[in-house]
């Protein structure tokens, strides 16, 4: 019986220790769109910048996140504002360009040339922010077309 308590205790422990799902809000792209997105945020990796892949709330074919607080992932979102400005820079991370806007608690990069625009919101955090782009550039360029490349 102590045995059973004491294995009873640790799982309470472990389970108090990692996080629940992640708050994570759903894009609303057009099917094909959604239907381009779900391989490619099956296919992330199980940790970027060390951080372990978690599940997202809703639970969408959209999104995924990683470690605390959450590197958020979404695909299929909308073109972000600023991005057609002058000022606006590419930047290549691995073959895959990007498109950088700072926030008041990290960086959102976002793909450059690419058949869909994928998110990824990186907090203040894991700097240097643009690590993260590394650990997913691999999968990028298998599951999201290069249309453009950056110039």
């Amino acid at each position: 019986m102590r045995k059973v308590l004491l294995a009873a205790l640790g799982l309470l422990v472990l389970a108090g220790c990692s996080p629940g799902p992640t708050p994570v809000p759903v894009p609303s792209p057009a099917p094909e769109v959604e239907a381009a997105c779900e391989p490619l945020i099956k296919a992330m990796p199980a940790t970027v910048l060390d951080a372990e892949r978690r599940k997202t709330e809703p639970a969408s074919p959209l999104t995924t996140a990683y470690g605390d607080p959450p590197i958020e992932v979404t695909c299929g979102v909308a073109t972000p504002a600023g991005m057609a400005e002058a000022q606006s820079q590419c930047f290549e991370v691995n073959g895959v360009g990007w498109f950088a806007k700072q926030v008041g608690n990290g960086t959102i990069f976002t793909t450059i040339g690419r058949a869909i625009y994928l998110e990824i919101a990186v907090p203040v955090k894991y700097r240097p922010e643009a690590n993260a782009l590394v650990d997913v550039s691999e999968v990028v360029k298998k599951y999201n077309k290069l249309i453009t490349p950056c110039t």
